[in-house]
């Protein structure tokens, strides 16, 4: 392979946002790994997305999987690893003790332990490439904890964190970690969901939206462009809100949204 052609990696690549990313990448010349524990909704990429997708089988919370997984797809870019996009995650909506137990904590294994696992496992093919980036799939419900959202947007207050922190501490080997962060996409993750913020908002923003945000900021020049970038005018005005806004004042705000409707 041309040692110029860069790799990216996504997981949750199986459907939704994560499919939409991977061939916005393939179209643009990119070595994608397309990762997912669907191997069905794989199997349909990479017929869709040419010789560009190399697609397999990746439990997330399997630190063990991603080590196998990164040494296979790297093998034909020198080891290296121009950007790795966590995708995947797990929703479950609703009253906090109506959720059963189990389900939240899938939430968090998958949510926070994946992109853990990403990162670190990751960070040895990224540290050989030139300028590399790290896209952690946010929300805006980490903006402030959103009700029926509790543990969901708990995870992702995780992943503020950690994309925070990792930002800092890899500057010195030239890796931007940055988050992207969306308000509801109208993928299978929110079909049939009905919070009230949800019915409130609405769910306005579709994959390719995202998809084309996630590309931009992995291949923008702009080194030092922030941390978090908002995807779509409800949340870039919702983000903006939060830096001026006192915390009782987002409470106000998010207890407007969960409020009933006549």
């Amino acid at each position: 392979m041309s040692p110029t052609r860069p790799a990216v990696l996504i997981t949750g690549a199986a459907a939704g946002i994560g499919r939409a990313t991977a061939l916005r990448f393939a179209r643009a010349g990119f070595l994608v790994g397309a990762y997912d524990v669907d191997e069905v909704g794989l199997a349909s990429l990479a017929r869709d997305g040419g010789d560009g997708i190399r697609a397999g089988r990746l439990d997330v919370t399997d630190a063990a999987n991603w080590v196998r997984v990164l040494d296979e797809f790297t093998a034909e870019n020198d080891g290296r690893l121009e950007v790795l996009v966590n995708n995947a995650g797990v929703l479950s909506s609703g009253r906090f003790e109506e959720i059963d137990l189990a389900a939240q904590q899938r939430m968090v294994q998958i949510n926070v332990g994946g992109v853990l696992n990403g990162c670190h496992t990751a960070f040895p093919h990224l540290a050989r490439a030139t300028g590399a980036r790290v896209i952690n799939l946010a929300s805006a419900s980490a903006i402030y904890g959103q009700p029926e959202l509790a543990t969901y947007s708990a995870t992702k207050f995780a992943v503020r964190g950690l994309t925070e922190a990792l930002d800092l501490e890899w500057r010195d080997h030239d890796i931007t970690v940055q988050a992207l962060w969306p308000l509801f996409v109208a993928t299978a993750m929110t079909d049939g969901m009905h919070t009230r913020s949800t019915d409130t908002l609405g769910i306005r923003l579709t994959a390719d939206d995202v998809a084309d945000d996630v590309f931009a900021t992995a291949t923008s020049t702009r080194r030092f462009a922030g941390v978090h970038r908002a995807v779509g005018v409800q949340a870039k005005v919702m983000f903006a809100a939060a830096q001026v806004s006192p915390g009782r004042v987002l409470r106000g705000v998010n207890r407007f949204l969960a409020a009933p409707r006549d």
